[in-house]
């Protein structure tokens, strides 16, 4: 769907973007088709913010089922109308519920809006059943973040890497969307790795970044509420200076210290 056929089908129906959910309609169809490339004759996929259908009508002739989970009341009720018997289209928030997760194998494809992206991303990575791949297009600088690697490591880039490999597959211009954003896009892949229990693992890395400009060391001391000499003891046992900072670690620096503390 081009930016004459998107603007004429909100016209007729009259509907603005609503900024206040983020919509950003991808108008690029070349973009759309190295998205769903990802995408195999077999696979159930969800959708989060179909939007118009612009990835979802093409992507449906793709795959086996589309769950497309969408916000905008008005949005379904004409997304409804436009796609095929294999597309189940549902209003709700994503982030409020997680029933509409297939129970077998599945794949989450989304135009993520760019302020949900981290929570949508941390939610399926958590979930009981979680997704093989996730396909995402996102804010470029969101893509970079999730995808960093030692000495730039954040929480949200550790938080995906436990459960996930992800790599930033292309770049998206911001002129590819209507309305046009303030920012540019990355769409990112991410292959889910073997369900893992996170809970330990976190509560050590949220400790650990607590002060991202302060030393690990006093980080987890505090943080946890443990003896410093014995944290600067299991940090040393590691091979990690005591005086490090958290971006400076990797995911299996943070497992290892993980394992130690807890």
């Amino acid at each position: 769907m081009n930016k004459e056929e998107l603007v004429e089908l909100m016209q007729e129906n009259e509907i603005a973007p609503l900024k206040k959910m983020g919509q950003n309609f991808i108008i690029d169809q070349s973009i759309v088709e190295r998205m769903i490339s990802h995408a195999d004759k077999e696979d159930v996929v969800l959708e989060v913010g179909p939007g118009l259908g612009a990835i979802t009508i093409p992507l449906s002739k793709r795959v086996k089922k589309i769950i497309a989970v969408e916000m905008d009341r008005k949005i379904v009720k004409i997304l409804k109308d436009k796609v095929d018997s294999n597309v189940e289209v549902i209003e709700g928030d994503i982030l409020k519920g997680t029933d509409v997760i297939p129970q077998g194998k599945y794949k989450v494809f989304s135009n993520t809006p760019f302020y949900i992206a981290p929570a949508i991303i941390r939610m399926f990575l958590e979930s009981t059943n979680p997704p093989i791949e996730m396909i995402l297009m996102t804010q470029k600088e969101v893509a970079q973040r999730i995808c960093a690697k030692p000495p730039d490591m954040n929480l949200l880039a550790l938080s995906v890497q436990f459960y996930a490999d992800p790599k930033v597959l292309f770049r998206v211009p911001r002129q590819c969307f209507y309305p046009v954003p303030n920012v540019d896009s990355s769409v990112i892949r991410i292959i889910v790795k073997e369900k893992k229990n996170g809970s330990t693992f976190f509560k050590v890395a949220r400790a650990g970044f607590s002060r991202p400009r302060a030393q690990l060391l006093n980080n987890l001391s505090k943080g946890l509420k443990l003896d410093k000499v014995e944290v600067e003891k299991h940090l040393k046992s590691i091979g990690l200076d005591p005086k490090i900072r958290a971006e400076r670690l990797s995911v299996d620096n943070w497992v290892e210290l993980s394992n130690l503390l807890q």
